[in-house]
């Protein structure tokens, strides 16, 4: 397990760890024939060993030197230069046979990490497709600096600025980047699809929270359509009580005015009787009905014997109607809590009796 970064590393198989032994230390590839000996027992492709006996010598003078890039041992050169150098022919042949093992790999259909290798194009000719680095303008950027995080030239390692620095080969950065790229969009995609379903049921619970809406502004209008409806029928009913007690208080007026008035028409005839018999001339005729008439007149006088109304019997405050509880209590109408309306109406008769004690 990698310390760093917590993840398991496989051992490298032999077939890998034998691709790496063939691999040149300037180019970071494996060996392109002719392969050259060092002195120091190292190789080099003759191609790169050139490569870095030029930067040596930009004069090209008979002869040279230039250090192994691995142990740094200074190698000199004859007037042959880097073609006086022994190739390694061993490691030639180790390099076919490995080659052939790996077409023959590839040939069989076999799947694996080291089938899609072999069935990779050529690395140089991979790195011909690559860009010229800026600072050798002759090398091609084949290797990457994992110290700056930059793709550079062979040269760069060797002699330049990255030559203090790790690199690795470009197409393993490559393979493994993109990798990585391929890993980042896919969670990326995951993402996406968890952020297109969260959209998805947020546009359903805007749907939903519509409807209720509406549900509940149907439902308020018809509550208050029924209250309007009871307010009404409560109104017809107080109105139809309020006419019936009219009536009958109108009634018995009626009946004790046409009382009065019959009795007063019967005084008035009574009035006449007496007036025309005061004015007889014979005595004797005068009293054979004075008598009665004295008496029907005391009687008349009393008066028709009709019970009156007691005072204050055409007032009908009694018939008002006290809104100042309903009226509060519809000012308080509000949505529905999580406490019942029987709590809501015990508050507004505490506040009810509150105002009558602070009145009295």
């Amino acid at each position: 397990m990698d310390i760093q970064t917590g993840q398991v590393v496989q051992a490298p198989s032999p077939m890998e760890s034998l691709e790496k032994q063939l691999s040149c230390p300037i180019c970071l590839e494996m060996f392109t024939k002719p392969v050259v000996i060092l002195p120091c027992q190292h190789n080099l492709c003759r191609g790169c060993a050139s490569d870095l006996y030029d930067s040596r010598n930009r004069y090209h003078y008979s002869g040279g030197t230039f250090r192994c890039p691995t142990c740094r041992f200074e190698v000199s050169l004859d007037r042959h230069g880097v073609y006086g150098l022994q190739r390694n022919l061993l490691v030639e042949n180790i390099i076919d046979l490995y080659k052939t093992q790996q077409e023959k790999k590839g040939d069989g259909g076999g799947g694996g990490e080291g089938d899609n290798r072999a069935l990779d194009p050529p690395l140089k000719d991979r790195d011909a497709k690559e860009p010229l680095c800026t600072e050798h303008p002759e090398e091609r950027i084949n290797i990457y600096c994992l110290t700056c995080q930059t793709p550079t030239c062979s040269m760069c390692k060797v002699f330049g600025q990255h030559k203090d620095c790790e690199v690795s080969p470009l197409h393993a950065v490559y393979q493994s980047q993109k990798a990585e790229l391929r890993a980042a969009a896919e969670a990326l995609g995951v993402a996406n699809g968890a952020a297109a379903a969260t959209a998805a049921r947020m546009e359903e619970s805007c749907t939903a929270l519509r409807d209720n809406a509406e549900r509940q502004r149907r439902r308020l209008g018809e509550s208050f359509d029924l209250l309007y409806a009871t307010l009404e029928e409560r109104k017809g009913q107080l109105l139809e009580r309020l006419a019936q007690e009219e009536a009958e208080k109108v009634a018995t007026l009626r009946s004790l005015v046409d009382g009065y008035k019959g009795h007063l028409e019967a005084g008035g005839r009574l009035k006449d009787t007496l007036t025309q018999s005061a004015e007889r001339s014979g005595a004797a005729e005068f009293l054979q009905g004075a008598k009665e008439l004295i008496r029907q007149a005391r009687e008349t006088a009393k008066g028709p014997g009709l019970e009156r109304p007691e005072p204050g019997f055409e007032s009908l405050e009694h018939l008002a109607v006290d809104t100042e509880a309903a009226q509060l209590l519809l000012a308080r109408m509000d949505f529905r809590t999580p406490r019942g309306g029987e709590d809501v109406r015990e508050d507004v008769r505490e506040e009810e009796e509150e105002e009558e004690e602070e009145e009295e």
